[in-house]
Parts: C-alpha cells; structure tokens; sequence
C-alpha cells in the first residue's frame, strides 16, 4: 500500500497542524516551570495523545511531580496525587461504600471515590505498595473503571496513570509484575539536569515570583486529538518492520543466538501495538501527517526496554536492557535495508 500526503483528509491536515500549534505552545508553557527534561516531556505527551500510561524512573527531586502536575494545568485535566505505602489498602485508591443517613433517618450505602478518579493520576512510588493494591490500580489503567462490592464505576475521560520509581532504597518494595509493567507504554529514565538547565533552576524558583501556566487544550480538544491519532496513516513497511522487530525480541523465535543468550523473555504483541501507536502520536505532534521510520526509531527503546527480561549471563557481564535493544536496533537495520 502506497500512501502520500493526498490521501489523507484534509480536516485531518488541517487537525494535525493545529495539534502541532497547540503542543509547541504546551511545551513554551512548560519551560516556565521546568528547566531542561524536554525529552520527557515529549514522552509525556506522546503517551496522552496515544491514549497510553507512562512510568517514570529517577531519584527524588527531579521535579517529576511538578512536570506532570503542570502537564494538567497546561491541558485543563483534574490531577490527583497518590503517594503509595505499604499500608495502602485498594479502597484508598478506588474509593469506598459508607453508611450516610437520609433527610427522613434512614441509612443506606453511599459510594465515595477515590483519588483514582481523575483525568491524570500520579501513582507516587508505585513499587512501594502491596501487589493487591497494585493490582486494583491495573483494572483502572486497562479497563478505565474500577469495580468496588461487585459495582463498575467508569473514570472520567481523558485518562493516564503516570506512576514514579525510586532506583534507589529497594527494601521493602514490591516490583511490579510483568502484567502491569506490560499496560504501561513508555518506561521513561528521568536523569539529573544539565548545569545550565540546574542552574536556571536556582536562580528561578529560590525567589517569590510564582509563573502563571495557561491552559491551552480541554478534556474534549484531547479526546478530539487521540481519535485524530488513532486516524494516522501508517505504511505496510512500517507494520512489518515493528512486527519483525518484537519478533526478534524473543528468544524462543528465530532470533539471533546473542539475543538466546542475553534473554529470557521478550516483548508480547502488545509492544506492537504501543509502538504503532507512539509512532502515530509522535508524527502528528511533529506535524507530520503519516508515519515514518524515524518515528519508530525515536520511541523505540522507551517502549520496549521495560518488556524484557535479561538472563543471568547478560546481568553478570554488566548489560542493560538499553544495551540489548540498541545492539538488536543496529543488526536488525542492517539486515533489513
């Protein structure tokens, strides 16, 4: 299938320009109150305009909960914060029935909600709570409603889980099981600043001047984007070569020795999926009106590196999934031009 620029509709052209006015203008909002972390950022909202969840790695005070808090302002989308401990229990996220009593004395079972109901949920130190508690989280981010004494409540739309983790003080933590990790569509590495953007920090935010952010977009503009997203053309070649790459992520198909090696398990075909998706959303961004192969090669290692599990051999010799996946990029671009 050969596709071109003319066969796309031209309200969606127009769209997709105005998305691209409309997230330039969120990221020159954004620099009033983060200095530096531009890549995250894009991250950000690659994955809100892919209808995705993202999960944030880095030490504390790196402004991850100013980033995605100003996100929402920037987007006019409620933010809740939930800090999770080892004592969260699954109601402190979904909400719980109480006993109200009536105008006329009776008493009756009301539902109060949770933090969970919101457009953006900070899920503060994910990996700090039990897996039960984790676990109610996971129908939220899949399933977009939460079930409490056998009643479904939908959350409001738009809706993304934006969760953190801590690298560092491990004991007592509970890792996320590969099924939770596999609903998330980026694993995005948060690292310190560069001096100037550390710098701009000092000098910016020690003094009592408090920036102003202007909402730019609503919840029904962001629905209105995500369909349009969901409508970017993508080549036949650009859906085999995701498909063939995943594929090579898994050592049990005809993957390279070095990758049976270094792997136990790769990516699932839902790595497909968030891949094809990412890349529509980074070309529209980019106000670019189909898919190309640079569009999948910037997402690339963001969506993958959280969907594979290395063996003892590769940990023993110091790789990374970051190692594999770049090496695994390199041969497979070789072999495929």
């Amino acid at each position: 299938m050969s596709l071109s620029v003319d066969s796309i509709e031209q309200n969606d052209v127009e769209k997709i320009d105005e998305l691209k006015k409309a997230y330039d203008q969120i990221r020159t909002e954004m620099k009033k109150v983060i200095h530096g972390q531009e890549e995250v950022i894009d991250r950000l909202l690659i994955s809100i305009f892919a209808k995705g969840h993202s999960l944030l790695m880095g030490v504390p005070g790196l402004a991850k909960t100013l980033m995605v808090s100003s996100l929402a302002k920037c987007m006019h989308l409620e933010f809740n914060r939930i800090q999770f401990t080892p004592d969260l229990m699954p109601s402190d996220i979904t909400g719980t029935d109480i006993i109200q009593e009536s105008d006329d004395g009776k008493r009756k079972f009301e539902f109060i909600k949770g933090p969970v109901f919101g457009n953006i949920i900070l899920a503060d130190e994910i990996n700090r709570t039990s897996a039960k508690t984790q676990a109610a989280l996971l129908e939220a981010m899949q399933e977009h409603k939460v079930t409490v004494v056998g009643r479904n409540y939908d959350l409001p739309q738009p809706f993304f889980v934006l969760a953190t983790q801590n690298p560092i003080e491990q004991e007592g933590t509970y890792p996320l099981p590969e099924a939770q990790l596999d609903r998330f569509m980026f694993f995005i590495e948060v690292g310190y600043p560069k001096r100037e953007d550390e710098l701009a920090v000092a000098r910016r935010t020690t003094g009592s001047e408090k920036p102003e952010l202007k909402a730019i977009l609503n919840a029904e503009e962001i629905m209105e984007f995500q369909e349009l997203v969901r409508r970017m053309p993508v080549p036949d070649h650009i859906y085999d070569y995701v498909v063939d790459l995943v594929r090579m992520t898994r050592p049990a198909e005809d993957a390279p020795n070095w990758i049976k090696q270094y792997v136990s398990w790769g990516a699932g075909p839902r790595a497909v999926q968030a891949l094809i998706l990412a890349a529509k959303a980074h070309a529209a961004l980019n106000g670019v009106y189909m898919v190309r192969m640079e569009d999948i090669q910037a997402i690339t290692p963001d969506v993958l590196v959280h969907r594979m599990q290395l063996t003892f051999q590769a940990e023993s010799e110091g790789l990374t999934t970051r190692h594999i996946i770049n090496k695994l990029i390199e041969e497979f671009d070789q072999v495929s031009v």
